[in-house]
């Protein structure tokens, strides 16, 4: 019973933490100008949480269930705010289960080796998961509308919407955030993976 119990108060406990770890979700009027940010604080934060959840049940699927687990937290809080009045773009919910499965692939593929999890997982979640939130936040319609016509009563100065930098890889959102993404995460997962240990 303890065992499982312990399971449980990790799977809540490093999912509240992800979830706050920067903007975890991506608000329309904020989703170009923090989305560095954001690539950075939510692919290492995926990745520490979902090593150590796994490696502690040590079952390939753990991180895929993990992710699963902040999806719907994420849903319940848009749902929220649509509630409140807002349109329904005006939150994005972010895509953690993809990369999360390819976590799980690595785990898998490698024989369990925790590893090869943390190397070849980490940087596959520090890569794509940038990719796959742009790919989302590409499919609002007319976010920069929605930005100005909702705007949030808290948004900070610097935060004002800008109009995306196109053409230009090197001032990127997608290339920063997959570069510091991926050179982060292999050092958080093991760091996921050490805690694991204690």
């Amino acid at each position: 019973t303890t065992h499982y119990l312990f399971i449980v108060v990790v799977a809540v406990n490093s999912t509240l933490l992800t979830i706050n770890a920067g903007d975890y979700i991506f608000y329309t009027d904020w989703m170009w100008t923090s989305f560095v940010v954001f690539s950075i604080s939510q692919s290492t934060m995926l990745a520490v949480g979902a090593i150590y959840y796994m490696l502690f049940t040590g079952v390939p699927g753990t991180a895929t269930y993990y992710a699963t687990i902040m999806t719907i937290y994420t849903w319940v809080a848009k749902g929220a705010w649509f509630a409140l009045g807002y349109p329904y773009d005006f939150i994005v919910v972010p895509v953690w289960i993809p990369s999360a499965m390819l976590l799980d692939l690595s785990y898998w593929a490698t024989r369990r080796n925790k590893h090869a999890a943390i190397i070849i997982g980490g940087t596959l979640v520090g890569l794509s998961f940038p990719l796959f939130n742009m790919v989302n936040l590409l499919l609002v319609k007319d976010p920069l509308e929605t930005a100005f016509k909702y705007p949030r009563p808290t948004l900070p100065a610097y935060m004002t919407p800008i109009e995306p930098q196109v053409g230009k890889f090197y001032n990127s959102p997608v290339a920063l955030g997959s570069g510091a993404g991926a050179v982060l995460t292999v050092p958080m997962a093991a760091l996921g993976a050490k805690l694991n240990t204690w």
